[in-house]
């Protein structure tokens, strides 16, 4: 009888495990490549494309640089990787968080942290920064969930807050559900671009 598997194979050749994830298994190629196929919302939004979680990703980055102008290049990246583990996990809605507890959280913590290291970040973020990220999160929530989700303000704000300030580089440049091939390319390249400017 074979034993029970706790790890993925990733497209790079890397098997990465679940229950102790290591920083030498997690490629920027996978995640990017990964992220850009999972679906926000479960898919539920206008489009001929899934908005995925790498354009998420990157409309995140967009409303904490906003926010934070002169948020350091570390900063960014933490903000661009603040789903990360949803490359391996998928993207868990809230609700169904909600139903099983806990244990996902361990899991996306593990994965997250692992994260953190490979990319050169602490594998706790400080508090500041972490608010910042909540704080972008649900703002780019807010909008992905009343131009694309089918939500009314009134009924987004409930769940999300008051709607945030942006720019119409934001809605022109985020909030058009791309390809899964450019979703990857955009992330990807904005990563890179990142850790070579640190």
């Amino acid at each position: 009888m074979s034993k029970t598997r706790a790890w993925q194979r990733m497209l790079s050749g890397r098997r990465l495990d679940l229950l102790d994830p290591s920083p030498l298994d997690i490629e920027l190629e996978d995640i990017a490549h990964g992220l850009a196929r999972v679906a926000r919302w479960n898919g539920q939004t206008k489009g001929a494309h899934i908005f995925s979680v790498a354009q998420h990703s990157l409309l995140v980055e967009a409303m904490a640089r906003a926010r934070v102008p002169r948020l350091d290049t570390r900063g960014r990246i933490a903000v661009l990787l603040h789903d990360a583990p949803e490359y391996v996990v998928g993207d868990m809605i809230s609700p169904f968080k909600v139903v099983i507890g806990d244990s996902y959280k361990a899991v996306e913590r593990r994965l997250l942290a692992a994260i953190h290291l490979r990319f050169g970040l602490p594998a706790k973020l400080p508090e500041t920064l972490q608010t910042l990220i909540k704080a972008a999160d649900r703002s780019a929530a807010f909008l992905e969930a009343t131009r694309l989700a089918g939500f009314e303000t009134a009924e987004a704000q409930k769940f999300f807050g008051q709607p945030p300030k942006f720019s119409a580089a934001i809605e022109r440049d985020y909030l058009t559900p791309w390809s899964a091939g450019s979703a990857e390319t955009q992330f990807r390249e904005r990563l890179e671009k990142l850790l070579r400017a640190e």
